[in-house]
């Protein structure tokens, strides 16, 4: 199941039309055209990026990991994966790939998990959930809590155990890497740069990335 299919991409960042830098446990939402291309770059390395796509059009029709993982075969996503909907429609593909893989299974973190996984004293720390739902709540109504579902952690290194389990390892990524997707429709984006301090995703402390945007 390992996929490091690494792929530099022909873009040059100074000819993006869109750059922010997206600070440690911050969000941020926006909307891509179509044929348009989104590189997400891990600035300091080992930092995860929960991530999520709509249909911009349809917003309920969401990114489906299930559906993504049956049409490649492969719990892992790397250049070539077809970033799927819950109706079957793809919305995006995984253009260029620095990093070589990244994590569609463990989810993101919350108040809750952060309990049931680490201790109940880490209710209040600051999690992916709540920046999603901060990001979602601004836009007058057109996504609510039932619009999250299970996201891409880009990054993220979540080996499968032998017995069927997850592991939460340290990342396979390093300073500079990066991911791009190519929207093949009018498509969504909603990243929650994970704040996480209770496992290596973050290497216990988290950084900022980047996102660039190109025409094509």
């Amino acid at each position: 199941m390992a996929v490091f299919n690494r792929v530099e991409s022909p873009r040059k960042a100074e000819e993006a039309i869109y750059s922010e830098i997206i600070q440690a446990g911050d969000g941020w939402m926006h909307v891509l055209k179509p044929g348009q291309v989104l590189r997400i770059v891990d600035l300091e390395g080992n930092q995860a990026a929960d991530t999520l796509f709509y249909d911009a059009e349809n917003p309920e029709d969401h990114y489906s990991a299930v559906a993504t993982i049956a049409g490649q075969g492969n719990i892992y996503l790397s250049t070539g994966s077809v970033l799927r909907a819950e109706s079957g429609k793809e919305l995006l593909r995984i253009v260029a790939d620095t990093c070589g893989r990244h994590d569609t299974v463990g989810g993101s973190c919350s108040a809750q998990s952060n309990t049931v996984r680490y201790s109940h004293d880490k209710l209040s720390m600051h999690n992916c959930r709540d920046t999603f739902m901060l990001q979602l709540a601004q836009h007058d109504g057109a996504y609510t809590k039932r619009d999250l579902a299970p996201n891409i952690n880009f990054f993220m290194n979540v080996p499968v155990t032998a017995e069927g389990g997850l592991k939460f390892d340290d990342g396979v990524s390093g300073p500079g890497c990066y991911v791009e997707v190519q929207s093949l429709g009018s498509s969504m984006v909603l990243i929650s740069n994970c704040p996480q301090l209770n496992n290596p995703c973050n290497a216990y402390n988290p950084t900022p990335i980047q996102v660039l945007i190109w025409d094509k």
